[in-house]
This record gives C-alpha cells, structure tokens and sequence, in this order.
C-alpha cells in the first residue's frame, strides 16, 4: 500500500466549534473505521521505528492509547501508559500541565521507567504540545530518555512541536493542517 497523505488527510474529520466555539477539532474516529487508513497510519510508524533503538512505547490518554497499543504490540516493545488525573491504581508520578482549555494532570506509575531507558511517545495530534511536555517531564523525572514524541496530525500553529524541539524532544507526524484548514 502506497500512503497517500491527501485522501488519508480526507478521513480525518473536521468538527466545527466543539469542544467550544471557534475551535475545528480534529476527529480521528473516521480513520480507525477504515480498515485500509488504519493499517496505513500503523505500518508508517512501525516503519519508521522499526529498527530504532528505543526501549519503550509511551501512549497518551486516550486516543494515544489506541495508537501506542497497536505499536507496542507489532515492535514488541512494553506499553507505558501516561493517564489523566485519578486513574492508575499504583504509586504515580504527578504532571501540571495547560490545555488549549485549561489546566490537567497526567500520571504515570511511578516505576514505570528507569535510567537508561528510551521511549517514543504517542498522542493522536500534537497542538499546543501541553500533554507530550507534561509525559516528557514524567519521563525524565525517572531517569530515561525521550527517544521521539509522534502523532498523527501536527497543528504547527499552536507552536507545540517547537516547544519539544526546543525541549531536545524530536517530533514526527503524519501530517498537519493549518488552524483555518476545513
């Protein structure tokens, strides 16, 4: 299968003022109802990691999860999941961080990671880059490296693939849209 950024770009749905006026939201659902856009956005990122020399897969809650599950299987690598505040069940560490809405934690158990280890983080898009920066906080909170932050969609004007470059965090996405791209 060929990836072809325009059509596979045609499935991502734009939902017009949600989660409140003004802002297009960028749905994913409609890629993972296909079949065929599903194995094309897994295969480009097991592609690319394949022979990376990274240790771990980190997944953000949640659609990161549906992402980060599917990769961690296929490379056989171990899943660490980075959730909202409240819902792991062990020690965590703990992660302030802004929202395009407003402020949220993220969690991590707290033996998640170790020094010497790499993870290559997963989140459906990267916008302002609040959630990679708060998981990449965690992360080196515990000693390991961040090996690469992914998404699938990239908002490049909110400015949070710059904030992790910025970081030493290298980005990479499938694509992107423009803020006023319908």
């Amino acid at each position: 299968m060929i990836f072809d950024e325009f059509s596979f770009k045609s499935l991502i749905r734009p939902v017009l003022d949600f989660p409140k006026p003004g802002i297009i939201f960028r749905d994913i659902t409609p890629l993972f109802q296909s079949p065929k856009a599903l194995r094309l956005v897994m295969d480009s990122f097991i592609q690319r990691y394949i022979e990376a020399d990274f240790t771990h897969i980190g997944a953000m809650d949640a659609r990161g999860f549906l992402i980060g599950s599917i990769i961690a299987y296929e490379l056989n690598k171990p899943l660490i999941l980075f959730r909202k505040q409240g819902k792991l069940p062990a020690d965590v560490l703990s992660q302030a961080y802004q929202t395009e809405y407003g402020e949220a934690f993220l969690e991590v158990h707290a033996d998640s990671l170790c020094e010497g280890d790499s993870i290559v983080m997963f989140d459906d898009l990267i916008a302002t880059g609040g959630t990679l920066i708060a998981a990449a906080s965690l992360v080196r909170r515990m000693g390991a490296h961040i090996y690469q932050a992914a998404a699938i969609i990239d908002l490049p004007e909110l400015g949070g693939s710059q904030r992790l470059e910025e970081m030493g965090i290298p980005t990479f996405c499938l694509t992107s849209f423009s803020l006023s791209e319908k």
